[in-house]
């Protein structure tokens, strides 16, 4: 008995010495101590980074770009393919967009919130000085800053009249006290989208829903708005004016299932269609500063297709082949003759690249490291199907272990996206490598009902009455999963950020004794909350989402089918991950979670961090999040 006792004191002085101290921006219940050992292992997968263009200088044709080298990303200049990183910005925290002023290039604008709380300000940043200067109220959200040809204008949108409707307004970044609004509006959905060449008009666009909104010509020296899109349901996006300013090139799913690359002459309203080949959504749009070239994506199946067009004989350049993956982020050098944009993939993190439109070289401009890890070890994805309920057909990516490395039936692990008009996408999994090439584990990125990519009818599947039925397309998912000899349909959790932790809750009431376990981040719990307490510039868009709680019959069916409700069912351990600030899913969802899983005497960790908002972004506080998934996943899913 005393030996006894003597080991397990030893073994507790042990992991005591062991544990990480957790900083106090982090609180805690319910968590084991963490070991260093473990923070230690993880590290080499926690160190890669990753790049993503913004802009080009126009004065010396260098390329503006975020990356991390401390907590968050932060604004870099990289002079040349592969050339000097200079570091701009040395803040605690992110940034979010950055774009020079288009004729000098002697200072930027750059949006930056506080501790993750998404009430975004616009600063200027110049260049020769490196000083920094406020330029919004410092109190409103303000976003999609949009400068006009010439320079002397910049467009955003601003919450700044009531704290809640998206107005448009017009400064100059060097006389910011001149800020005026321009468009007064209801709602938080609209953004300007492009200024017309001769800076006398702004494309504005509406968003209502994923799959409808609307597009408005506003007249800046009257005030005057028009709408463009004709009258209808579907959906407008990535607009731009052609080069002589009397048409629109952009994408919409007028006609279609999905989103097709489109012409708008402005004279007669006539709408032609420039790729009615291609069977997928055209997503993003950007043509050369000379209107010559329209570089656009097609989205086919997840996986990112570019293509330059020619719009004077409408036809596509050839192009050099790309790794499968995703880009974005495009951006024409100031003479049009030079594409960049943002490449990631399984084996490469996100990182900058340009095209030449003479020779049509790919250039890579930063090579970002993964850490002290072999990426040729990251594996592919793989595109897998499954049938659900009522035969719709569904799909996702799958990560398999490598087999010579793990024997036997591996765990699985489902990770839901967000949204929920979001997709899953064939990409670089960074510290996630760990659980597949570690811990032998299956990671499965289904694409349920109601998920972005699939056509219009597909996206709406999952709105209003017909929420759950997104969630049985994971029981569907399961199904599959048992039909699988290499998966362990013993061991699965699932896993989802946003309405992905949504998902991952109610997966967890419905399918609680097919699940090991659940890790939900930022989830939604309460759907009647939710709508209460989310930001105001959100709330009705979410309402066309979810439903109006406001309508008796409409709440009683969210208040069913919440999670929270349901929460008795929850038997199997239960992971929450929240940020204190997060305006788009408030901390309460979590902690009332946490409170009604606890009441029911079921099995809950929680984690908050009181500078974060609508998920981690400081590394240090990603470090020990990864950590205690990790630990997590090693108590409740592997044993």
């Amino acid at each position: 008995m005393r030996t006894t006792l003597m080991a397990v004191l030893l073994g507790s002085t042990l992991l005591a010495q062991d544990a990480l101290p957790l900083p106090a921006n982090l609180r805690t219940e319910g968590l084991p101590p963490l070991p260093q050992s473990l923070m230690q292992d993880l590290a080499r997968y926690g160190e890669g980074r990753g790049a993503g263009v913004l802009d080009w200088n126009k004065t010396n044709n260098s390329l503006l770009i975020t990356t991390r080298f401390g907590e968050v990303n932060q604004l870099h200049l990289v002079a040349m393919p592969m050339g000097a990183r200079t570091q701009l910005t040395f803040g605690q925290e992110r940034i979010s967009s950055g774009t020079f002023e288009p004729t000098r290039g002697d200072y930027l604008v750059y949006s930056q919130d506080v501790g993750g709380g998404e009430f975004f300000q616009l600063f200027r940043l110049d260049l020769g000085s490196r000083k920094t200067t406020l330029l919004t109220d410092g109190k409103s959200r303000n976003t999609s800053p949009l400068f006009s040809r010439d320079g002397r204008s910049l467009a955003f949108a601003s919450t700044r009249r009531n704290g809640t409707d998206t107005d448009l307004w017009i400064m100059d970044p060097l006389q910011p006290g001149g800020a005026r609004q321009v468009l007064e509006v209801q709602g938080g959905g609209w953004a300007p989208s492009a200024w017309s060449p001769d800076g006398r008009s702004l494309l504005v666009s509406r968003y209502l829903r994923a799959t409808e909104s609307e597009l408005y010509l506003l007249d800046l020296s009257t005030g005057k708005k028009e709408r463009i899109s004709p009258e209808g349901q579907a959906a407008w996006g990535d607009g731009v004016f052609t080069g002589d300013g009397q048409g629109l090139y952009l994408s919409t799913d007028q006609g279609s299932e999905f989103r097709r690359l489109a012409h708008l002459d402005l004279r007669t309203r006539r709408i032609s269609f420039l790729r009615p080949e291609i069977p997928w959504s055209i997503e993003q749009l950007e043509l050369s500063r000379d209107g010559r070239f329209l570089a656009y994506l097609a989205n086919e199946a997840g996986v990112s297709v570019l293509r330059i067009m020619d719009t004077r004989t409408r036809k596509d350049l050839p192009l050099p082949r790309l790794p499968k993956g995703s880009v974005g982020s495009m951006s024409w050098r100031a003479d049009s003759r030079e594409l960049a944009f943002t490449l990631s993939s399984a084996q490469s993190p996100s990182d900058a690249f340009s095209i030449r439109i003479a020779d049509g070289k790919l250039l890579r401009w930063t090579c970002s490291e993964v850490g002290p890890v072999d990426p040729t070890a990251f594996v592919e994805p793989e595109l897998v199907h499954w049938k659900a309920k009522d035969g719709l057909d569904l799909s996702g990516f799958l990560y398999r272990p490598a087999r010579k490395a793990f024997s036997g039936p591996r765990p699985v692990i489902i990770e839901i996206h967000g949204g929920p008009e979001g997709q899953s996408r064939p990409g670089y999994l960074g510290r996630l490598n760990y659980l597949v090439n570690e811990l032998g584990c299956a990671l499965i990125f289904p694409n349920v009902r109601g998920s972005d990519g699939y056509g219009k009818t597909f996206l709406d599947l999952d709105n209003g009455l017909k929420r759950e039925d997104s969630v049985q397309d994971i029981g569907a998912l399961l199904d599959w999963i048992d039909g699988q000899p290499d998966l362990d349909r013993h061991r699965i959790m699932v896993t989802g950020g946003s309405y992905g932790g949504y998902m991952t809750l109610a997966a967890m009431t419905h399918f609680n004794d097919r699940l090991r376990c659940g890790l939900d981040v930022v989830g939604i719990s309460n759907f009647v909350t939710f709508l209460k307490n989310t930001q105001g510039y959100r709330r009705d868009l979410r309402r066309v989402e979810y439903g109006d709680e406001r309508d008796p019959e409409m709440r009683a069916f969210l208040t069913r089918i919440s999670p929270a409700t349901q929460a008795a069912k929850i038997t199997k351990p239960m992971f929450i991950v929240q940020g204190k600030n997060d305006p788009r899913v408030p901390v309460t969802e979590a902690t009332q979670m946490v409170e009604q899983i606890r009441r029911n005497h079921g099995p809950v960790w929680y984690l908050e961090a009181a500078d974060e908002g609508h998920g981690f972004a400081k590394k240090k506080n990603r470090d020990i999040q990864f950590a205690a998934e990790v630990l997590f996943i090693q108590n409740h899913l592997l044993k």
